[in-house]
């Protein structure tokens, strides 16, 4: 990422530049800050908050079926990483190599994980010795390095934050069913907190993750019909297990092998937020992912009793359980409005002499700007009702707009079209060949989503090459 100290007094438009509009917004909300280290960005507390918020509540998940945390080490020696002769080759691009130990050469260059599944099987091969300790469900919370060439704050860096789970079982028909459920879990908290609509199906051949007999996703559209990949989850049928000696003796005293998953959201998810629920104001943050969900900006606070009246709601929204703040700086209360916009802040409470007076409050809501007065004898109920309502109608515009700007095409003129003009999945049908994918991907650089598991009969030919088709897919062009 390139330095740049310039401090963002306005906006761009979104419809104008989406991606100046989008680092416009990263930067004046305050979320991250560059670095001398090329390539990474440091959080500010603001952008770190809400990777908190994720990380708490996806661990909550996590723990709910059955999966425990553990750290595994930074660095992966050469020789097991080649292990998985797939696997290596599909990172090899990326890998960032420590070939000195302080002024010493290393007898072996280490890796910097790009990501830990050698780790786990390494560590497996060693903890793993009877049925009696499957299943393992295991999961870590880090950071991972891959040497991206270029980079854009919380979508791609070369270090970013992640969570990684890793689980071991008996069978392949319990692997397939834990590669499949941790996808409905993230699947669930993209809609259910984040208020990201997407969609569930499994990737290509080529799209797989290396190593992997088959990968699954969630994908969702950003505001300018960009696709993001959110979450992804892999079954590795017993391909690792073989590769690193991970076995087991099963209740009749035979040696088998473990059948494995891995799977992994990331600090892109922050950028999701960012992209899908944004406008030309700044953020526009969900209430349950939201590190501040409430902001109370006092009016006329010079007036007798306002300041300590307005310590009264912040005392009683904090004790029911909100994440509140007061703004009792001293800027005037048209620039706190907007820098409570800019930061995304679901609930703004406009509190002053007037309002005490009639024993009331105004609560302005962030997604709609819309303004509800309200009895302050009602407040909490009524907050609890406005985040509710903000949380549901957050996912349904963000679902509409991926539905007006999800398109079908039956014929390879039409798909090409469709890509160039208008932005947003394209549902075609594929034939299941490589080669038609590499010519979209060449002639229209949109690329394969997902195969959705809810499938479509669109028509009898593939879009690309008119064989028999096998599969409907998700095309579009992605982050």
């Amino acid at each position: 990422m390139a330095k740049d100290k310039k401090e963002v007094r306005e906006i761009t438009d979104m419809d104008v530049d989406f991606a100046q509009w989008y680092t416009d917004v990263v930067i004046k909300a305050d979320l991250i800050g560059y670095t001398s280290v090329k390539g990474c960005m440091a959080f500010k507390p603001a952008g770190y908050a809400i990777w908190e918020n994720i990380q708490r509540e996806l661990d909550k998940r996590f723990k709910e079926t059955g999966v425990e945390n553990v750290y595994m080490p930074i660095f992966i020696p050469e020789s097991l990483l080649e292990k998985e002769k797939d696997h290596v080759e599909g990172f090899a691009p990326e890998v960032a190599w420590v070939t000195k130990g302080g002024l010493n050469d290393l007898q072996e260059p280490l890796c910097v994980r790009p990501t830990s599944e050698t780790l786990f099987c390494d560590f497996y091969a060693k903890d793993i010795q009877s049925y009696r300790d499957l299943p393992r469900l295991y999961n870590q919370w880090c950071s991972v390095v891959r040497w991206e060439k270029e980079t854009r704050p919380f979508l791609r860096s070369r270090e970013f934050l992640w969570q990684e789970g890793h689980t071991a079982h008996a069978t392949a028909e319990e692997a397939r069913e834990r590669t499949e459920l941790m996808l409905n879990v993230y699947a669930k908290f993209a809609e259910e907190v984040l208020a990201i609509p997407v969609i569930k199906g499994q990737k290509t051949p080529k799209e797989k993750f290396a190593g992997a007999e088959a990968t699954y996703t969630i994908e969702s559209l950003m505001h300018d019909g960009k696709a993001l990949q959110c979450g992804t989850s892999h079954d590795f049928g017993d391909g690792f297990a073989r590769a690193f000696g991970v076995q087991y003796t099963d209740k009749d005293n035979k040696l088998q092998y473990v059948y494995q998953t891995s799977w992994g959201m990331t600090t892109r998810m922050i950028g999701a937020l960012i992209m899908v629920h944004g406008d030309n104001s700044g953020l526009v943050l969900p209430p349950a992912i939201a590190p501040t969900q409430i902001t109370i900006i006092p009016i006329a606070m010079h007036k007798g009793g306002v300041l300590e009246e307005a310590q009264k709601l912040y005392d009683r929204l904090q004790a029911a359980g909100y994440r509140v703040k007061m703004d009792d700086t001293d800027n005037k209360p048209g620039w706190k409005f907007a820098e409570a916009e800019m930061r995304g802040i679901p609930i703004r409470i406009e509190f002053g002499p007037k309002d005490i007076e009639a024993q009331q409050a105004v609560i302005a809501r962030r997604d709609t700007k819309e303004k509800i007065t309200v009895p302050l004898a009602q407040l909490e109920e009524k907050v609890a009702e406005t985040m509710k309502q903000m949380q549901h109608d957050m996912l349904e515009a963000a679902r509409k707009r991926m539905n007006e700007h999800t398109y079908v095409a039956r014929s390879y003129e039409e798909f090409k079209d469709t890509i160039a003009n208008k932005p947003g999945f394209v549902k075609a049908m594929w034939c299941g060949d490589q080669a038609c994918e590499d010519k979209i991907k060449e002639e229209t650089t949109a690329t394969s989503r997902c195969m959705p598991f809810e499938q479509e009969h669109i028509s009898d030919v593939c879009v690309c090459c008119g064989r028999p088709a096998k599969k409907m897919v998700y095309w579009g062009k992605a982050y």
